[in-house]
């Protein structure tokens, strides 16, 4: 029976992924680096560090934290990039309202996921648990995040469902012995079910009665 779901951030609550792209784009910019919309792909649900660092090497600059920093501000500075999907506070309300409990995983920092979750019009009190990039030293396909937020609303695995959208995210859930239920935002089904999603969807509210199913309320 699952009773705690946890959701990833970006790309499943928010479509973020362009705001952060373009804020990143931006920053790495500013030390002369021209990259390319597509240069962070291959980083998508890594964490913002890994995001930026992997396309500052790939133009052969060393990673300075700074750079993440600079782009937060730009995110926060244009946050009106950041697309709320339709459902999101819908699902999280009508989720709480049945009784589970929900959580927030994201490899993001806490400054970004707070900008997301005022721009959903949630307050963070609804979450049982945020637990963030800053709190894990290992990134997905790492599954500690996702344990550490089990553990923080003291819920077993085997009782807790991610929702994710990114290939490595549907790996660490699924090596945190959790079910998971993949939104087709980032990459399509095929490649979401070859990285073990129990579940694909394309609408964000069928959540709600997959959940329902396996919970039974």
């Amino acid at each position: 029976m699952i009773e705690l779901v946890i959701f990833d951030m970006d790309g499943v609550l928010v479509d973020s992924e362009p705001a952060i792209t373009y804020a990143s784009m931006e920053a790495l910019s500013e030390i002369g680096v021209k990259a390319e919309y597509e240069d962070f792909k291959p980083f998508t649900g890594m964490g913002d560090d890994k995001f930026i660092e992997g396309v500052a090497k790939k133009y052969g600059r060393e990673y300075d934290v700074k750079l993440k920093d600079r782009a937060y501000e730009i995110y926060i500075e244009k946050n009106d990039r950041v697309k709320v999907f339709d459902s999101s506070k819908k699902l999280i309300e009508a989720l709480t309202g049945q009784g589970l409990k929900c959580a927030v995983a994201s490899a993001s920092d806490l400054i970004k996921v707070k900008t997301n979750l005022s721009r959903i019009g949630v307050d963070v009190s609804i979450f049982t648990a945020i637990v963030t990039g800053s709190d894990v030293k290992n990134k997905k396909p790492d599954p500690e995040i996702f344990l550490k937020a089990a553990d923080f609303c003291k819920m077993p695995s085997e009782k807790a469902i991610v929702v994710e959208d990114a290939v490595s995210g549907v790996q660490a859930a699924k090596s945190a012995g959790m079910k998971c239920i993949a939104v087709t935002t980032s990459f399509d089904k095929t490649t979401l079910l070859s990285a073990g999603a129990d579940y694909v969807i394309d609408e964000l509210y069928d959540v709600f009665d997959i959940v329902g199913n396996l919970s039974k309320f």
